[in-house]
């Protein structure tokens, strides 16, 4: 079965590309383990020139793949060039941090010598979505290529394109040819590769369904996983935060991307005191946005990835009005062409709405008045989620009890949740476990192996 890349903004398809059948699987899997015992023997001075090569590609051609970008998934070609520059950041993160976070640990104990010594595991899996096409990989395939590891990319299926650009971008880099492969299958291929003995761990960002299959056939193989699922962070404003810095920051957290990304702002937790000014602003921030064309610079938001999450979105809106939520702005769909919904601001939305505790994949906010900080942080928690949140006050008790209190992989104070390659990311509860990035993401796909020495 062929693999489609159909344009959001016209629901035309642009480019067909053909499926790899087993045979094709077969030979892929194979040159994954060759390569990954030449890979693993070569010096992180080697891997280090490489990866450097591959940031300067990502940085020449940023508009290039942005373009990419733009037409697979819909995003603004602004958003989409500046993923293309912060995966050339993340590659020189790991290309100057590697050495370091891999280097071995002298611990003392009864042996004449003892250590922990890193090493890789070998081929790894990796189950990409979407809505960060070049990012959600590069943070994944960075660390996991400087440990030695090779990769094997299933990225979404409505983004064949840039699942090639990005295997392109390794080779001209100078990574030998079976280091980064991408595998054109469909989702029903991913058990017969997850159960390949050659296969050693497995990463995966999207849905709570998918994370759950994935680790569900990961544990019977005794696989290692990393999943980074769903969430519904909170974005919490106390009296004293200053309103003129979150507004804005509101409407960027939960517009991002087009509404589309895990750790966007989705449920706004305001203090009864400043909820009405908050609720004004922002509703009529919101209804400012301009969408349309995301080749356009002019435009903020672009249309949703897929007719799919489009029709899901509308279903969800239309449950919680049928529940008694009101709408300030927005609520439907634009146009009859292409894929786009017009940023939209909910309210009245109780514990018994059918969307409460569910995800909202595009431009749609839900307001909540809270009394205190108490019932913000209940409120905040009340999710099966827990990957990022946000909270404004500069209040240094208040501050506290969020850095404490909330459940979440991410707490930003006074700032929007956003991954960066210096600091860890990843969530709990529902939103899934372990870390990326940082060195806790280079030490996920490792043996951690101790060496003791008499």
């Amino acid at each position: 079965m062929a693999l489609q890349s159909i344009n959001p903004c016209t629901g035309a398809v642009t480019a067909t590309v053909e499926s790899h059948d087993e045979a094709e699987v077969e030979r892929r899997l194979q040159l994954s383990v060759e390569a990954f015992h030449r890979h693993r023997k070569t010096s992180l001075e080697v891997r280090c020139a490489w990866m450097l090569r591959a940031a300067e590609i990502l940085e020449k051609e940023a508009e290039r793949f942005g373009k990419l970008m733009v037409e697979e998934m819909g995003k603004p070609l602004k958003a989409a060039i500046d993923e293309a520059k912060k995966c050339a950041l993340g590659c020189r993160y790991y290309a100057e941090h590697s050495e370091a976070a891999l280097k071995g640990e002298v611990i003392l104990s009864n042996a004449t010598v003892s250590y922990v010594h890193y090493q890789p595991l070998g081929p790894v899996l990796a189950i990409m979505p979407w809505n960060f096409p070049f990012w959600q990989v590069l943070r994944f395939a960075a660390p996991a290529l400087m440990a030695g590891n090779t990769g094997l990319l299933k990225h979404a299926s409505n983004v064949p394109r840039c699942a090639l650009a990005i295997e392109e971008i390794f080779l001209r880099a100078g990574f030998a040819e079976g280091v980064f492969q991408t595998l054109m299958i469909g989702s029903d291929m991913v058990p017969r590769v997850l159960e390949d003995p050659r296969v050693t761990a497995a990463t995966l960002t999207g849905s709570e369904a998918a994370g759950a299959s994935v680790a569900a056939l990961a544990g019977r193989e005794i696989k290692k996983t990393v999943l980074e699922l769903g969430g519904s962070d909170p974005f919490i404003v106390m009296p004293s935060a200053v309103l003129k810095d979150a507004l804005p920051t509101a409407v960027k957290a939960r517009t991002i991307n087009n509404g589309q990304s895990c750790i966007a702002a989705k449920r706004f937790i305001v203090a009864d005191k400043i909820y009405d000014d908050f609720e004004r602003l922002f509703s009529e921030a919101m209804s400012a946005l301009k969408v349309g064309d995301p080749m356009d610079p002019t435009t903020d938001v672009g249309p949703l990835a897929t007719e799919k999450v489009l029709t899901d979105l509308e279903d969800q809106v239309r449950r919680a009005l049928h529940a008694g939520a009101h709408v300030m702005t927005g609520g439907y769909r634009i146009g009859e062409r292409g894929y786009f919904y017009a940023p939209t601001v909910l309210t009245g939305i109780t514990a018994f709405s059918p969307i409460y505790r569910e995800e909202l994949f595009g431009p749609v906010a839900m307001l909540f008045r809270v009394r205190d900080l108490d019932e913000a942080i209940h409120l905040a928690n009340d999710t099966p989620f827990g990957l990022g949140a946000s909270a404004w006050t500069n209040d240094d008790g208040e501050r506290c009890r969020f850095v404490e209190d909330l459940e979440a992989g991410q707490v930003y104070i006074n700032g929007m949740v956003a991954s960066d390659p210096r600091l860890p990311f990843g969530g709990v509860k529902r939103s899934g476990y372990g870390r990326e990035l940082s060195w806790h993401g280079i030490r996920e796909f490792v043996n951690v192996k101790t060496v003791w020495i008499k």
